[in-house]
């Protein structure tokens, strides 16, 4: 969540004067006509087939959840899923849905997503009173998940629509391709007008354009497809232009000589300066998600062939240098401790020039003999060794990690429970970082203080992540385990946005209440553990064509 005060600015249409209060472009009404329907027998993917088949594979036999649910029944807008279940629902169901319902914003009477934050008890209202795209995700996919696709769709269409307007920072002029980090509808009680203000970065802490939200809307759209059976948004001329602007951006050829993308600090969750610049985790994780969503859904006419075939290439080469380069385990770090430096050559193994007296001692005793993870960041001499949770989940959930590394990230995190988890469910990232390192790399951020936000913080809408990732990967009690935990507090606390502490104890010293994700957070980690087949929207399946893992030899010192 970005946080901060904002001065909002009405952004324009490129050579027009008219805000998008006046345009009718993508008019909502028109829009949600009754969609076309998949009437065609579709192949059934990983996502789609019972548990119990799967069992010798991803799936464990202690996982056998039917999954019977087919993408065209859906349940009554007023009754949750998970309040028609067999079992008495928990009473944090129905306070969260009424919860969730009145953060909806709506524009000309349509709903087009959900505010960041509803807490009236709080004197500023900053940016939380705005719908944030990577916010939303959670939202949606509740709204999804429960038959209520119509706001999801809303909000595709007004977020499509806000990438098509110019964007500068002072005197520089963003790419056609980016979407807004957040929007605003400003109501006029006078005139009886709505207004829509958005913010690409402009006016956020740093002044950093989100990179990620260009990525989960892709990802949304996909979960929209496949949760609705309804084709006829992802065909249409502007959604397959919009996904082809944001490919543009992030496809681009230039001086890289790695798949990966390179980003500044604060593009992303992590929205503060925590040293994650560079090639962040978080980021190859939705850019490889984004790109095998876009790739499942792009025409192959003559604009989207050329797209599709560098798409193609790019998770080829992408997925071998993350499963290459980027994976940590017990050999791997004890192959990293041997490494020579200096090396020269094509023939060189440390590659990246890592230095081995870099590795910090903590990582040693945090590794246990069984398990693994993504490590934060792999560039020229650096290495983040830090574990940072929604990276490694989108790893799990886009197929990015192979079966064995998916069991061996979930291996970790039940050895590593009281770290990762503690008595709040989910750690942002482990460890912290304090001292001296965290006024070099937050330069003296009083909110991103040890185990506070960012630093080490607890996250309670990385619940859905996690509880999906645990549901891929046949570990359904390990989400039960941590949903039990949010419902021992998370009412009680009034829905904060994050817990600060080493075991995520404490309501977080600047965390809002009635944080709109926090809710649906909750509600999409419920409702996807009572009915498995909803992981189909946010779930990938290995392509079995990405080339496998290369094991390299190890640099030893002789």
């Amino acid at each position: 969540m970005e946080e901060g005060h904002k001065e909002p600015l009405v952004l324009r249409v490129e050579g027009s004067h008219c805000s998008l209060s006046e345009m009718d472009d993508f008019d909502l009404t028109r829009a949600l006509e009754k969609p076309r329907q998949l009437k065609i027998e579709r192949k059934r993917s990983f996502d789609e087939r019972s548990m119990s088949e799967l069992s010798t594979g991803y799936v464990r036999q202690d996982s056998i959840l039917e999954m019977a649910h087919s993408p065209g029944s859906r349940s009554m807008v007023d009754t949750p899923l998970s309040v028609r279940n067999s079992f008495e629902p928990h009473p944090m169901v129905a306070e969260a849905w009424e919860a969730l319902r009145r953060s909806m914003a709506f524009f000309r009477g349509q709903p087009v997503g959900t505010i960041a934050a509803y807490d009236h008890a709080s004197e500023e209202v900053l940016n939380y009173d705005q719908v944030f795209v990577r916010d939303f995700v959670p939202s949606a996919l509740a709204f999804l998940m429960n038959g209520e696709p119509d706001i999801v769709k809303n909000f595709l269409l007004k977020t499509l629509q806000l990438q098509g307007w110019e964007k500068r920072v002072d005197r520089f002029k963003l790419g056609e391709g980016v979407m807004p980090a957040s929007f605003k509808v400003l109501h006029d009680p006078v005139r009886k007008t709505d207004t829509i203000i958005a913010d690409f970065g402009e006016s956020a802490i740093g002044r950093v354009a989100p990179v990620d939200s260009g990525f989960w809307w892709i990802i949304l759209l996909r979960a929209y497809t496949k949760s609705t059976g309804d084709l006829t948004l992802s065909e249409t001329p502007e959604c397959q232009r919009g996904m082809r602007l944001i490919l543009s951006l992030c496809l681009s050829e230039g001086f890289d000589t790695f798949p990966t993308l390179l980003c500044a600090d604060g593009c992303s969750m992590v929205d503060r300066r925590m040293g994650v610049y560079g090639y962040p985790i978080e980021i190859q994780a939705l850019f490889f998600m984004a790109l095998r969503c876009a790739l499942s859904m792009l025409k192959p006419d003559e604009e989207g062939r050329d797209f599709i075939e560098r798409i193609v290439k790019r998770l080829h080469a992408l997925s071998f240098h993350m499963r290459s380069y980027f994976w940590l385990d017990f050999q791997q770090l004890n192959d990293i401790y041997r490494y020579k430096t200096e090396e020269y050559s094509h023939t060189a193994v440390n590659k990246f020039n890592v230095m081995p007296d870099s590795i910090p001692d903590w990582v040693f005793d945090f590794m246990p003999l069984r398990g693994g993870y993504f490590v934060g960041n792999v560039s020229p001499a650096r290495m983040d060794f830090r574990w940072f949770s929604l990276g490694n989940c989108v790893s799990i959930l886009s197929s990015l990690a192979t079966p064995d590394q998916s069991m061996a990230i979930m291996d970790l995190l039940e050895h590593r429970w009281e770290e990762l988890v503690g008595e709040m469910p989910l750690k942002i990232c482990y460890p912290c970082i304090e001292s001296h390192e965290w006024r070099i790399v937050t330069g003296c951020d009083p909110k991103n203080t040890r185990w506070s936000y960012h630093n080490g913080g607890s996250w309670p809408v990385l619940l859905w992540t996690l509880t999906a990732a645990c549901i891929k990967t046949g570990r359904p009690q390990i989400a039960r385990r941590a949903i039990d935990l949010i419902e021992s507090r998370l009412h009680r606390d009034c829905w904060p946005e994050y817990y600060d502490g080493k075991q995520g104890r404490y309501v977080g010293k600047q965390a809002r209440k009635y944080q709109t994700w926090s809710i649906a957070g909750y509600l999409v980690a419920k409702m996807m553990l009572e009915d498995p087949s909803h992981i189909g929207m946010i779930s990938l399946e290995e392509d079995k064509q990405m080339k496998p893992v290369i094991k390299r030899s190890a640099s030893w010192t002789c």
